[in-house]
């Protein structure tokens, strides 16, 4: 039977950010610019397709960085730090002969 070897806790944590439509919606603005440029007179005239893609752009690039700052700043200002018990070991080199 194996022993029972007490691990101590993180020191750190990992703090993971909200998930977002942003970046998704961003693409679709870049999308949109592209068609604006290439795909002229496709449904709508390239300006259409170039203002609505800068809005969806700047929309979903406001939203990105306005979710990493809440996110920044949703994070504790201090973490108890605790460096982990590693065993120690002297090395020694070859035998010489």
């Amino acid at each position: 039977m194996a022993e029972h070897r007490h691990i101590p806790e993180p020191g750190e944590t990992i703090y993971a950010p909200r998930p977002s439509w942003g970046p998704v919606f961003f693409a679709i603005g870049a999308l949109g610019l592209i068609c604006g440029t290439f795909a002229s007179g496709f449904i709508f005239a390239p300006k259409i397709w170039g203002l609505i893609g800068l809005i969806f752009l700047l929309a979903a690039f406001r939203s990105i960085v306005r979710g990493s700052v809440r996110d920044y700043y949703r994070l504790p200002r201090r973490q108890e730090v605790r460096g982990a018990a590693l065993p120690v070991e002297t090395i020694s080199g070859p035998p010489r002969a």
